[in-house]
């Protein structure tokens, strides 16, 4: 059986974006972080990156002790990760890069740490295929931003052993994540699956001339995303059956939606049709920043979230920050 050393020091491999973003949550939750980063500036951008997404963080959750002075940059990812109990790669989205780097990774990691993958599209079987010690290896997929969007996607490869996965669920459950386990190894996993099945009907919406842009955001933002973002699809239709629930919704309303599947078409995604969502998108941003509006975003989530636990306890962090007896 895998056993793996209680979480104190987490490992941030690679600092764009969803690295960046995870250092953050790390780092609220009351680790001691150290990232690692090729690029000149990387250690810059990342403080400054903090810096500015510690006020949402915090106010989903701060741990006792927590600070971004506990976070350490160093460009050798060896020495990264040497002392790391749990190590969070977020390298580009390259197979052979990311094959290398788990070898190296696998390498330099203490025996008993685990290496979690941020990769949003492929699979642990291959990433893990250069490593001594591939059960050790997971995804761990966030949703953007990691540091306010509590969902990851865990699912091991062929050679991850199950005690991996399921340190991994524990661990992620721990400081504040909500964790869903794949069953099967897939491109692309399941979020952005299903993000992109609704998203290809938005364009398809588009270019038909049914909506404009804005009324297409609008049609998700302020219809079912509201309810999504309270329940997932399933147990909403379970509301929508009324008094029979799911099992009156099935045998009389599904068969309809059913039937409507037929209808679903992809887009001809043409170059006109890209310039008529930029030129919507910029339209409907009305002059904001990217960071304005990255902003904005954050705190309607962290307000949500706080809404969310006072009236769903079973959807709140299961706790504020690392716990040395329990470990991953």
């Amino acid at each position: 059986m895998t056993s793996h050393r209680p979480v104190h020091r987490v490992a941030i491999v690679g600092t764009g974006t969803i690295g960046a973003s995870w250092a953050t949550h790390y780092l609220v939750r009351g680790f001691d972080v150290t990232a690692t980063d090729p690029a000149p500036a990387a250690e810059a951008a990342l403080r400054s990156y903090v810096a500015g997404a510690w006020d949402a963080a915090a106010a989903i959750g701060l741990a006792p002790g927590a600070s971004p002075d506990r976070l350490g940059f160093t460009p050798d990812p060896r020495q990264a990760v040497g002392d790391a109990d749990f190590v969070q790669e977020n390298a580009p989205e390259r197979p052979e890069l990311k094959v290398e780097l788990f070898a190296d990774l696998d390498e330099a990691t203490p025996p008993d740490a685990i290496i979690a993958s941020s990769s949003s599209g492929i699979t642990m079987s291959a990433i893990q295929a250069g490593c001594r010690h591939p059960e050790r290896t997971v995804i761990g997929h966030p949703f953007n931003p990691p540091h306010v969007i509590p969902l990851v996607e865990v699912v091991g490869g062929t050679g991850t052993a199950p005690e991996t996965v399921r340190d991994a669920m524990s661990f992620y459950a721990a400081i504040g994540k909500r964790p869903i386990h794949l069953k099967k190894e897939l491109p692309g996993h399941v979020a952005n699956r299903i993000q992109a099945a609704l998203y290809r009907e938005v364009v398809y919406l588009i270019q038909e001339g049914v909506l404009d842009v804005a009324d297409a955001d609008d049609a998700v933002s302020w219809g079912p995303g509201l309810r999504w973002g309270v329940m997932g699809p399933s147990l909403l239709w379970h509301l929508g059956g009324g008094e029979g629930g799911i099992q009156h919704f099935m045998e009389t309303l599904m068969p309809r939606m059913v039937a409507s599947w037929d209808q679903l078409r992809s887009p001809q995604f043409t170059p006109e049709l890209r310039d008529t969502i930029v030129d919507g998108v910029l339209k409907e941003a009305d002059g904001h920043s990217v960071d304005e509006l990255s902003a904005r975003r954050d705190a309607m989530l962290a307000a949500l979230l706080a809404v969310r636990v006072r009236h769903d306890p079973a959807g709140a962090a299961a706790a504020s920050g690392p716990d040395a007896e329990k470990g991953p």
